[in-house]
């Protein structure tokens, strides 16, 4: 219960973390976040700089460090160090990554509130300028995964001048950012669908979807009803798809296109990890089916979205990608 109550705080925090970029969000669609954009293009940081270097952080990785500095600190450019240098693949950008992080107003030496470098509880994050604030990803990029790094970020990578009252940062602050690279995420790779695949007619103007009588799986599984012949859809691609979408709990459908009357179109990047998954790699043109654990959904019961703790359904159908 400790590590969940923590990933709940943290949810909160993480769309804080992602400045101004807007991440409206509702209850009946795949959509998880506005229509992002490319990933960042920050070159590499180079280590050190006196403000960095005027942090000390000890203790061990995967641990709840103890940080010191004088305060007040700032800097003009984001500065960035390896505390502790793991020897996994490097961090780049667009990566997502699984952390342990915490921050701290450099200006006052307190600790932000609501966040906390928390044992137990992973926080995901894309190494995406479009996505979390610059001053994050300067400091995450080209990090080896397992490492330990330390950034200490400026307005300017942060909120701007305006700052962020919810979490008592001035427009002056600066920040102190800590995190754990605990992993790299890799990508989803769903399973093919062979058993227990729901019966489709794609004659009604709206397609009829059966699912059978039977406990839904916990694996992220798909089945290639029709394959098309265009071009193979790409991470970070942006699709035109009819979906529809069911609920394997209730049997009920919670959104589709189809009523709708036009196809929906949005990037990979911004759907939740199973529809992503479930896209990329197929062709266009190609009628796909796909069983949605919650993990690759929207979280377990009690995650905060109306569908979380609920296994779905998606049928799509692949009109165009670029």
């Amino acid at each position: 219960m400790r590590a969940f109550a923590a990933l709940t705080v943290t949810v909160a925090l993480t769309a804080a973390l992602a400045g101004c970029a807007a991440n409206p969000d509702t209850d009946s669609n795949p959509d998880e976040s506005a229509a992002p954009s490319p990933a960042g293009s920050t070159d590499c940081l180079a280590s050190g700089g006196s403000g960095v270097d005027a942090v000390s952080v000890t203790g061990e990785f995967g641990t709840t460090p103890v940080i010191e500095f004088e305060a007040p600190l700032s800097v003009e450019k984001t500065q960035r160090a390896v505390a502790i240098e793991g020897d996994g693949d490097l961090i780049a950008s667009g990566d997502d990554v699984n952390v342990y992080f915490g921050l701290w107003n450099a200006t006052t030496g307190e600790e932000i509130p609501g966040t906390g470098f928390t044992e137990g509880a992973e926080v995901p994050m894309a190494v995406d300028e479009q996505q979390i604030l610059p001053g994050l990803v300067k400091t995450l990029q080209c990090a080896p995964e397992g490492s330990r790094v330390v950034g200490v970020l400026p307005p300017a990578d942060l909120w701007g001048a305006q700052g962020l009252a919810d979490l008592e940062v001035k427009g002056t602050d600066s920040l102190v950012f800590v995190a754990d690279i605990v992993s790299r995420v890799k990508p989803l790779e769903p399973a093919t669908w062979t058993e227990n695949v729901p019966t489709v007619d794609l004659e009604s103007e709206a397609p009829v979807v059966t699912l059978p009588q039977t406990e839904p799986s916990p694996e992220l599984q798909l089945a290639v009803l029709e394959e098309g012949n265009g071009d193979v859809v790409e991470d970070g691609a942006t699709v035109t798809v009819h979906y529809q979408g069911t609920s394997w709990n209730t049997g009920e459908i919670f959104d589709q296109s189809y009523t709708r009357g036009e196809p929906a179109t949005f990037s990979t990047d911004g759907v939740i990890p199973g529809f992503a998954a479930a896209m990329i790699g197929q062709k266009v043109g190609s009628t796909v089916i796909v069983t949605i654990p919650p993990k690759d959904a929207y979280g377990p019961e009690g995650a905060g979205h109306a569908l979380s703790g609920q296994t779905l359904v998606f049928l799509i159908q692949i009109e165009d990608a670029q």
